[in-house]
């Protein structure tokens, strides 16, 4: 008997060692990619190339948003008494700048990212050890060390499925992974594209499990950026068989790749908001407004739709019904079932439809899609669908022959762009309210999708699907 504790003991004393040496290992793994390993363009690859070595100080380049650029002090007129006012104004905003570098490097970064927090990690150590063990023993999962154009050491897991793609070819794509703010590709949302049948790469924020760094704005797009430059020029991937999927958070990564990489296939948005400003004020102080918006704005500048609207392909979003997480409904109650009116995916649609078809989503088309975006149930969402008599084939037929008469009429240097004819479109000019409200119903159905589910629970494998095409 006391061989047998010892046996057991000696067992779990063996775990206690490989999840404490679960980040030292990866400290001396050897590099697998850096941001600067790309090779020269060809037709089988991406066209964008690395950074130079000056440009890689500072990172890769964001976007950034209205609000940012109309917060930003206007240029100072010429003259000594013009630049003195200069110098007070900046000397006067010193204490509030310092105020919100202060918050947005303590309890700002513990609450916009709580899986970099050295004590979740350590919590979730036997946790990440045994998905890592799972995604390599059962899915033959590759795990790899890339460098980022910050110097960021960032933790990759790559399950192909090439070999295998199945009869839907799915694993001929590659879905890459963008977590949520405690997410880890160990037991993150991969887990529904890997299930469905589909290559995988998962990574992990910079700060999070083994994965070096801080997870600010700056250094997640670093991060991303070499992901997809790993994707495209050593796992050998065409660009348009390249899926981002971004879950809660992970938005604004998943939009700035393919915002940056627009030849990429697809988007996936799962459970993500538009911007992250109405997110934070609900949950802090209202005294502290002023400094919120400030710290958000120019520290945590996570400007999802602006992104989203700068990517000309397919895109789906992922709207969670029971979602209390991105919604800004009142904090104080708990959440109804179907309510889903304070959803921040709400603007996200409305903001990408408002771009990409102007013409449909004027008055009438803005009003019919808000009413059905207040839609607390499938039932619901089919009644006002068949309400308004949406003929599918007619709104096909329509897109269709307006995409051709613009081939028809594009002039001969005009080049399309990856996905074809360029947002946004003119369609929908001329044509009557009720069609009007038809065609924007039909938009809104087939970029939107309702899942029944909480914020954080794992979405099943069936719900995730590739965006429409038309």
């Amino acid at each position: 008997m006391c061989v047998v504790c010892f046996v057991k003991a000696l067992v779990q004393v063996f775990k206690i060692y490989l999840t404490a040496n679960y980040t030292d290992n990866f400290r001396s793994w050897p590099v697998d990619f850096r941001w600067d390993d790309v090779r020269a363009p060809s037709a089988g690859g991406s066209g964008h190339r690395a950074l130079t070595c000056t440009a890689a100080v500072a990172g890769v380049w964001l976007l950034q948003d209205a609000a940012l650029r109309a917060d930003a002090p206007a240029r100072p007129l010429r003259g000594s008494r013009s630049q003195m006012q200069c110098l007070l104004q900046q000397i006067r905003e010193l204490p509030s700048q310092l105020a919100s570098y202060v918050l947005a490097h303590s309890l700002g970064r513990w609450l916009v990212y709580p899986g970099s927090m050295f004590l979740m990690t350590r919590a979730l150590l036997p946790l990440l050890q045994q998905g890592q063990e799972r995604l390599v023993e059962r899915y033959h999962g590759r795990r790899a060390k890339l460098v980022a154009s910050d110097g960021n050491e960032i933790d990759t897991m790559f399950m192909d499925r090439r070999q295998r793609p199945g009869g839907q070819g799915r694993g001929l794509h590659l879905v890459i992974c963008c977590e949520g703010n405690a997410g880890f590709y160990e037991m993150g949302c991969l887990s529904a594209p890997l299930e469905a049948g589909y290559s995988v790469l998962g990574w992990n924020h910079p700060g999070f499990g083994a994965s070096t760094g801080e997870p600010f704005p700056q250094h997640d797009a670093n991060a991303i950026d070499v992901v997809v430059k790993y994707a495209l020029h050593r796992l050998h991937f065409p660009p348009a068989q390249v899926v981002i999927y971004g879950w809660s958070i992970g938005g604004f990564t998943a939009t700035w790749a393919t915002m940056t990489y627009p030849e990429l296939g697809a988007l996936v948005l799962d459970a993500t908001f538009d911007d992250l400003v109405p997110l934070a004020l609900k949950v802090m102080p209202q005294s502290w407004k002023g400094l919120v918006v400030r710290t958000v704005r120019e520290h945590f500048n996570l400007n999802v739709a602006e992104q989203l609207c700068s990517y000309p392909g397919p895109v789906l979003l992922v709207r969670r019904t029971l979602d209390d997480v991105v919604s800004t409904s009142d904090p104080l109650r708990p959440l109804a079932s179907g309510d889903v009116e304070g959803n921040r995916g709400n603007e996200l649609l409305l903001r990408l439809l408002q771009h990409r078809y102007p013409a449909v989503m004027a008055r009438e088309g803005l009003a019919v899609v808000a009413r059905w975006l207040r839609a607390s149930s499938l039932a619901q969402e089919a009644a006002l669908y068949a309400r308004y008599r949406v003929d599918d084939e007619w709104c096909l037929t329509l897109l269709r022959s307006y995409r051709a008469r613009c081939k028809d009429r594009q002039d001969a240097g005009q080049a399309w762009g990856p996905h074809g004819l360029p947002f946004p479109w003119l369609v929908g000019q001329g044509l009557s309210r009720r069609r009007r409200r038809q065609l924007a119903l039909f938009l809104a159905r087939k970029h939107l999708k309702n899942v029944e589910a909480t914020h954080c629970s794992p979405l099943e494998p069936e719900d995730f699907q590739l965006p429409w095409r038309l």
